[in-house]
């Protein structure tokens, strides 16, 4: 169990800062990109040799810094530094492996992000990144659990970060992963479509095993690999026997991304849990490998706020009973995870 005592997000809504998610900033080029903040936190000169996902990562992060010592800083990302990595490979080429900048090579690994806040921060414990596609950020609260666990009283960081990039976008497009027309991001659940809409995002969490002035609480979770609908029923009902969710009480935040090849995934976990209400987040925040951490960031805001945005519903309307939210989120049709969210 971890207990969020603070949470951070940057995502293509208004969900830094000043947040605000009842309004929806809309797209119609399928990519659903970061409303960026003014990175005040981050010193010029430095800013200008980080990668977007660094910057993101970062911004997202140092805000929860500022008056707590964490004592580990664990973050989930697929395709972090991605990019970088390109333009480096393509520099060796371009110059025959003679004279090449360092920023592209610094920036390319996938845990720059984990380490930079820690170098900002003069952070010098436990540091860990996590790159599991659709599992990065499961594995990374996996790796803070077992942390909390073992330091009864310590904070840790734990946190999610994507962007998008020509590299991995292109990639994507190949693999029919997105829509081949463009739509309007709020339009993406209308009709039977193959493909979705691309999407980016950084979400942050201070966690310790303290009841005492958290936010909410990550009840449980678990993630797990299967094509099979007849596993992915018994692992929902499963995990809602184990730890006793009242279902009458929950919400179901459902990963739809709008894909008529997931439709049935989606379609066999409402049936399951039954929850008297049923809401949905891709069309906030696209799709992309760590949304989860994002969708944990918006379940908190909506049981902190006891109320949620008119858009976000698939079907029922907010009641004052509501106590949890349930995350079910299934990344190419693989990857699955289910995180309970719910009030202290």
């Amino acid at each position: 169990m971890l207990y969020i005592h603070q949470s951070s997000c940057i995502s293509p809504q208004q969900t830094f800062g000043n947040v605000d998610i009842e309004h929806l900033y809309t797209t119609g080029d399928n990519k659903l990109k970061v409303i960026e903040p003014a990175y005040k936190n981050i010193p010029p000169g430095v800013l200008r040799r980080m990668s977007r996902n660094v910057k993101i990562g970062i911004a997202a992060a140092l805000p929860l810094l500022e008056h707590t010592f964490v004592d580990g800083i664990i973050i989930g990302t697929a395709n972090g530094g991605m990019e970088e990595s390109v333009r480096f490979l393509n520099q060796m080429v371009e110059y025959q492996e003679g004279l090449l900048t360092p920023g592209d090579f610094v920036q390319s690994t996938a845990n720059a992000v984990a380490s930079q806040i820690s170098l900002m921060t003069s952070n010098k414990s436990y540091n860990s990144t996590h790159v599991h596609r659709g599992f990065s950020f499961e594995n990374a609260l996996l790796d803070a659990a077992m942390l909390v666990k073992e330091n009864p009283g310590k904070n840790f960081m734990v946190g999610g970060v994507d962007v998008i990039s020509p590299y991995n976008y292109n990639v994507d497009v190949l693999a029919g992963c997105f829509r081949k027309e463009n739509i309007s991001s709020d339009a993406l659940y209308d009709g039977s479509e193959t493909g979705t809409i691309a999407g980016e995002g950084a979400a942050m969490f201070v966690v310790n095993d303290n009841a005492n002035n958290a936010a909410v609480r990550i009840a449980a979770f678990d993630f797990f690999h299967t094509g099979n609908t007849g596993i992915l029923e018994e692992r929902l009902y499963n995990f809602l026997q184990a730890h006793n969710v009242d279902i009458r009480s929950t919400l179901l935040l459902s990963g739809d991304e709008g894909d008529e090849r997931t439709a049935l995934l989606y379609n066999k976990a409402v049936a399951v849990c039954n929850a008297p209400v049923v809401a949905r987040f891709k069309h906030m925040t696209g799709d992309y490998a760590t949304a989860s951490a994002v969708a944990v960031w918006l379940a908190a805001q909506i049981l902190q706020a006891e109320t949620i945005p008119q858009h976000m519903l698939r079907h029922g309307a907010w009641w004052h009973g509501c106590t949890n939210v349930l995350i079910y989120n299934a990344y190419r049709q693989w990857q699955h995870s289910i995180i309970l969210v719910s009030k202290i």
